[in-house]
């Protein structure tokens, strides 16, 4: 790979980039808005180069990575799409996707692949920054069905090359998953940590009689309020139909309670129980052998996203992907590096089901 820019070096930009180092003969170029996130970046190690302007940042560029907050994505895109080659793959670190594909064009699609990295840490600013950061995370992308395929390869590669896991999955579904099992209970927390305070003067004294499920639950109220405000407004849809089926639950709670109907408390509690262990069972009991899927697409957009977002969908790990072009008028292929033969099997079914034909073989190794 060519050069990285990396616009925003952050915590999550910063680690990138480190990451991104620590592999052999890759150029990490940093800009930053703050000329002092900048030079501590230099300093730390996390790009090689720091550049004055985005458009120094970006030129002649393989890939570019955006960390900047979310309501800058959209105009931050189009610049540096404008400023760069048209075999330069541009994507995000944002956690809320469908705005920001929304305000592109579908030619600036072609090369905007938007990416989440499910990932953190306590402490934010690039001084904290980790190349480990990445590794073993899942990180979404979300490639519009404009696409271009060895683009959308590209960005696959890098971010397997950090250590994450990348999972295509469409930009709705990313955005309505994402309020349900990160932005809402940013919510909850917040709302938890007002609610004990609001009871003044009681409230010092719950706060100190607090046991371990009033810390689990709030740890991560008041998490930078600039980046989730941002955040919550940019997803609000998808927050807020989460917000209404949260409530609805609570009035199922309340009526219950008000009718004194024990049992449905004990079915409630039970059920939550039961679907908490079904959740966190291991995707897998063991390492399994990978196997290769090859698969015929013609010679036309979207075919490339519509297959990886259906497997994303359906849990099934991409471990790696080549595309090889096809010739005028033929069809290509698309080799894809599964878990295990099951894995294999699910997914020429579900290729199969899109139209597209697809053959398995053990992966030689």
């Amino acid at each position: 790979m060519g050069p990285v820019a990396i616009i925003g070096v952050g915590l999550m930009g910063g680690s990138l980039g480190l990451a991104l180092r620590g592999l052999e003969g890759v150029e990490v170029r940093g800009s930053d808005p703050d000329p002092e996130a900048l030079r501590v970046a230099l300093a730390v190690g996390a790009v090689g180069t720091a550049c004055a302007s985005v458009e120094e940042a970006v030129d002649g560029a393989d890939a570019v990575v955006l960390g900047a907050p979310v309501t800058e994505l959209a105009p931050l895109a189009r610049r540096v799409l404008a400023a760069t080659p048209s075999g330069c793959v541009v994507t995000d670190l944002g956690s809320t996707k469908a705005g920001v594909l929304g305000a592109l064009t579908a030619t600036e699609r072609e090369r905007f692949i938007g990416g989440h990295p499910v990932c953190g840490a306590e402490r934010t600013g690039v001084a904290f920054a980790r190349k480990e950061l990445f590794r073993g995370a899942t990180w979404f992308l979300t490639p519009g069905p404009e696409a271009r395929p060895e683009l959308f390869e590209r960005l696959h590669g890098l971010v397997s090359a950090v250590g994450a896991r990348p999972v295509a999955i469409d930009a709705t579904v990313h955005d309505r998953l994402m309020a349900l099992v990160s932005h809402v209970p940013h919510v909850l927390a917040g709302a938890l940590v007002n609610q004990a305070a609001a009871t003044a003067p009681e409230g010092r004294e719950a706060l100190r009689s607090a046991g371990p499920s009033f810390h689990d639950l709030t740890r991560v109220a008041g998490s930078n309020p600039p980046l989730w405000a941002d955040i919550l407004l940019a997803n609000t849809a998808a927050v807020t139909e989460a917000l209404e089926a949260f409530t609805a639950r609570l009035d199922d709670v309340r009526a219950a309670l008000a009718r004194g109907d024990r049992e449905w408390l004990l079915g409630f509690v039970g059920e939550a129980a039961t679907a908490r262990a079904r959740l966190r069972e291991p995707a897998a009991t063991g390492p399994v052998a990978p196997v290769r899927v090859v698969v015929a697409v013609p010679n036309r957009p979207g075919a490339i996203s519509e297959i990886a977002t259906a497997l994303g969908h359906a849990h099934i790990n991409i471990e790696d992907l080549a595309t090889r072009p096809a010739m005028p008028g033929g069809e290509g292929e698309l080799v894809l590096v599964v878990d295990g033969p099951e894995a294999a099997a699910e997914a020429v079914r579900l290729v199969g089901e899109r139209g597209y034909v697809a053959a398995v073989g053990t992966l030689s190794v």
